[in-house]
This record gives C-alpha cells, sequence and structure tokens, in this order.
C-alpha cells in the first residue's frame, strides 16, 4: 500500500501539472460501485474553479483552494493520480476524471478497492474528522517519543497507527526497525529515551529519502531493508536471515539476528 514517499510523490505531481487550470467538468468512470466517490453535486462544486495548492498529510493528498472545495484521494492499495494530454485516453481503471480547458486531464486509476476521493472543505477538518495524529515528516520529537514510549503494544504497530502518527505502513515500519535493530515484535514501553530517539531520526531520515527518490525503491542504498525484503535472504547489515513474521495480522520482515 503506497505510504508517505508515493503520496508525497503525488502531492509532488499534482503540483507539478494540474495547479491553476480552470476546470471544465469532472465525472466518474466505469464499475465505481466499489470505491468512494463524490456524487453528482459535489462534482459540481468543482466546475469553473482552479486547484491553486496542494498538501499531503500522512497518506492522504489534497488539492483545492483557500475557499474550497478540496478533493481528499486516499491512494488505498493500488489507487494512482494520473495526469495525461488529450487526444491520449485515460488509463484503465479510471475511476474519477478532472478535465481542464485546454488538453490536461487527471485520472484517479484505482484496480482495486479502499482507494476513496472525496470533496472537501479544508483538509485540516478533514484531518481532524478522520482522527489522523500527526504527520509521520512533521510530528516532533517530544510528541513520538509519547505515541512510540507509551504503548504497550508491539512498536511495529505503533508505528503504523495512523491515530498516533500518519503516514507509515507495513514497508517502512520495517524499515525503521531493521534500521535501530528492534524486532518488530519489541514494545514501546519497555525502550530506553535514547533508542526511542534512534528511532526518531532514523525515522526521518529513512523517510526524507524515500522522498528525494519520489518512492523509485531501485534508488534506496543497497545495505536498507527494502531492497533485501524477502523471506530467507541474506541481511545486508550482519550474518543473519530476513525472517517474516506475523504482527496485529501484517507481515513484518526482520533480521533474526541483529534485530532484537
Amino acid at each position: 500500500m503506497p505510504e508517505l514517499p508515493e503520496n508525497e510523490s503525488q502531492r509532488l505531481t499534482l503540483e507539478d501539472a494540474c495547479l491553476n487550470r480552470t476546470i471544465e467538468k469532472a465525472e466518474l468512470g466505469n464499475d465505481t460501485g466499489y470505491i468512494e466517490l463524490p456524487g453528482s453535486n459535489e462534482l459540481g462544486r468543482l466546475k469553473g474553479r482552479q486547484f491553486t495548492e496542494t498538501r499531503r498529510h500522512g497518506k492522504n493528498v489534497f488539492a483545492g483552494s483557500q475557499s474550497g472545495p478540496w478533493i481528499a484521494v486516499h491512494l488505498g492499495m493500488t489507487g494512482w493520480l494520473v495526469p495525461f494530454d488529450a487526444p491520449d485516453d485515460p488509463p484503465d481503471y479510471t475511476k474519477f476524471l478532472i478535465t481542464f480547458e485546454g488538453d490536461r486531464r487527471l485520472a484517479f486509476r484505482c484496480p482495486r478497492k479502499l482507494g476513496h476521493v472525496r470533496m472537501i472543505d479544508d483538509p485540516d477538518g478533514y484531518i481532524a474528522a478522520e482522527n489522523l495524529g500527526p504527520d509521520a515528516l512533521d510530528i516532533s520529537e517530544d510528541a513520538f517519543r509519547e505515541a512510540i514510549g507509551s504503548g504497550r503494544g508491539a512498536i511495529k504497530s505503533a508505528l503504523m497507527s495512523q491515530s498516533k502518527m500518519a503516514g507509515i505502513g507495513n514497508l517502512w515500519s520495517d524499515e525503521i526497525l531493521f534500521e535501530v535493530g528492534l524486532h518488530p515484535e519489541a514494545k514501546g514501553s519497555d525502550l530506553s529515551d535514547d533508542k526511542i530517539g534512534e528511532m526518531f531520526e532514523a525515522m526521518r531520515a529513512k523517510l526524507n529519502k524515500g522522498v528525494e527518490v519520489k518512492a523509485d525503491y531501485t534508488k534506496l542504498p543497497s545495505d536498507w531493508l527494502i531492497p533485501n525484503r524477502e523471506e530467507g535472504g541474506d541481511c545486508p547489515r550482519c550474518e543473519g536471515t530476513i525472517m517474516r513474521t506475523k504482527v496485529s495480522g501484517r507481515s513484518a520482515f526482520h533480521c533474526d539476528t541483529h534485530q532484537t
């Protein structure tokens, strides 16, 4: 599922390709019964408006203007925002399509369930209503310590809790724990202040690198977990083996030797 780096890449795509263009119409694609999309009255609110700014919070991307309305996009498992120009056709599995004046178009492509596009009045109200914690790249170290260090459950689950901190999912929680040498089932309440501080710095460094490479994971360092995230593979940091464990129903990849 796309996490913070993918969503920041999508925000930059919207910023580069879709701002300050007048919207002629917004419409739904085919086979949209399984996905949450704006209704016909909401779609009409976009006509004649422009997106003048973008935002991202965790795994949510926003495009709109100071006076509204905004679209709030959650990519789900396989969603993606695709700008393109006419006369090219929309990509397959287009569920939502915006036509701007001129040739520019914006498609929300979503082959599977779980993604959505919502019409909202402002991002801050949406973030509060969805009970999202601070963005993982904006959270302060003190707030991070509270979110992670107070938990009695598995540390991987705490990192992935969007109400504690928004933006980290299965992939990047594994990467952070791999860096600091923590087993995904370790408890946050058992960690020292120094270890939590180390996690905070690792989280920021890792996510910033993911953003820097625009979520192209072939450009990540070879000694990271992500390029080696395969059960039974060799750990790139030590003589250990990459294992897969279930934590709160999610697969957790980790080294059996340096992560304790």
